[in-house]
């Protein structure tokens, strides 16, 4: 459930109404609802209740520090892929030691600044990656925790581009080569074996991949442990989906049942990594129409936010529902939405029944709140969207639209230019 609701024909975030926010804020703007991500939060980590278990929430989805500080203060930590991320959670007060930091290239500046702040554990995506963090502990004095992220090789039923778990991805370490890292692991000085990481794709509707995954990592844990090496943490990682279209994802209670029963035995901590699960449905990209236009009965509506804005459609053909801020159309229309980029790939819509939206028009694109803003940029000198979060009957701006000035900031000519 997510709190963006209709009120008389008007779409409401939360108590406001979108059209006084886009009014004073301007467009595009990304709108998110701190009751819809509080209450993912919260139906995720008790849908492990009873289990001891730490809600690692993904910074990657929507690194905003406003959102950030929204589950740090419900006790969620983090998992982070870069240098920044962790800075940004640092910043939103996380406690280090719930930071996991994944991703398959960290830099030896990255990896000092995690050692230094004192995070959980690296989730290791490589034997180079091992040979590197054990040196790089080493030099700054300290001992880098550390699981081996194990590809498990199972198909997720998704799309190819955010699929993780198979061989031919380029993350993790194969099932086969695993024991073998871990037993020469085990003999570095500067290296702790704290867990095991499996994570096997982004946008899964199913369970069973998720199943059959921890089947897969148990028989590797009691080899483990027959080898004497003892694991405290089993990180599972994310992916769980959820509904764009016409998906019908598990709820997070039905999704903690399976891996609850299946992990019941091993007496490990569960560490999970949600991003899309908790902030996708908690935000929308409201734009306005600049213009509609009819070619050989091709019809555009051109909009004032762009592929820059909100590049899944155009990166994945990703989904995204689009409604009117307030309902005065007259009709459907089959038409895409486009932006104003120099390319043919600016589209938010394509081919679809959408209502037939004048110039001037608000609209929303939803389920927003994920890879929406973080993956945005500045592509044909774009400034960046705002960010607003609504909280009840009030809202604030949680980041400042970019200006023309913001584009080049850091920019310098060459002396033999200027």
């Amino acid at each position: 459930m997510h709190y963006f609701q209709y009120r008389d024909n008007e779409l409401y975030a939360e108590d406001v109404p979108v059209r006084e926010i886009a009014a004073k804020v301007g467009t595009p703007v990304y709108v998110y609802s701190q009751t819809t991500l509080e209450r993912h939060f919260k139906a995720f980590t008790e849908a492990f209740s009873g289990a001891p278990h730490t809600i690692c929430y993904s910074v990657k989805a929507n690194s905003n520090q406003a959102v950030l500080k929204t589950f740090i203060k419900m006790g969620g930590g983090v998992d982070i892929v870069s240098g920044g991320e962790l800075s940004r959670a640092l910043k939103a007060g996380v406690d280090p030691k719930k930071v996991v930091y994944s991703g398959v290239g960290k830099r030896d500046d990255e990896i000092e600044y995690a050692l230094n702040t004192g995070i959980l554990m690296f989730n290791v995506e490589s034997e180079q990656e091992i040979d590197r963090l054990n040196e790089v502990a080493g030099r700054v004095g300290k001992k880098a925790g550390i699981a081996i992220r194990v590809n498990p090789d199972v198909d997720p039923q998704t799309h190819p581009y955010i699929t993780t778990g198979l061989k031919k991805a380029k993350f993790g370490i194969t099932m086969e080569h695993a024991v073998a890292e871990y037993k020469r692991a085990s003999e570095m000085p500067n290296l702790e074996i704290l867990g095991i990481d499996c994570h096997i794709g982004s946008q899964l509707t199913k369970v069973e991949p998720f199943v059959d995954s921890i089947k897969k990592l148990k028989e590797l844990i009691t080899e483990l442990r027959g080898m004497g090496i003892e694991l405290k943490y089993l990180d599972l990682g994310g992916g769980l989906g959820i509904q764009y279209d016409a998906e019908a994802p598990p709820l997070p209670a039905d999704y903690g049942k399976a891996i609850k029963e299946e992990t019941k035995d091993l007496g490990l901590h569960l560490i999970f990594e949600p991003g899309r699960n908790i902030a996708g449905n908690a935000g929308i990209l409201v734009a306005k129409t600049l213009f509609t236009k009819e070619r050989d009965e091709k019809h555009f509506i051109v909009i004032d936010a762009a592929m820059n804005d909100l590049a899944r459609p155009s990166l994945y053909g990703s989904f995204h529902g689009v409604q009117p801020v307030v309902k005065d159309q007259d009709g459907l229309i089959g038409a895409d939405i486009v932006g104003p980029i120099c390319e043919t790939g600016d589209f938010l819509v394509k081919d679809r029944q959408i209502p037939m939206f004048k110039q001037n028009d608000l609209m929303a694109f939803m389920s927003a709140g994920a890879y929406g803003f973080t993956m945005s940029s500045n592509y044909n000198s774009r400034p960046r969207a705002a960010e607003v979060m609504v909280n009840g009957d009030k809202f604030e701006v949680i980041r400042e639209r970019e200006s023309v000035e913001d584009l080049v900031r850091g920019e310098s000519l060459p002396s033999w230019l200027a």
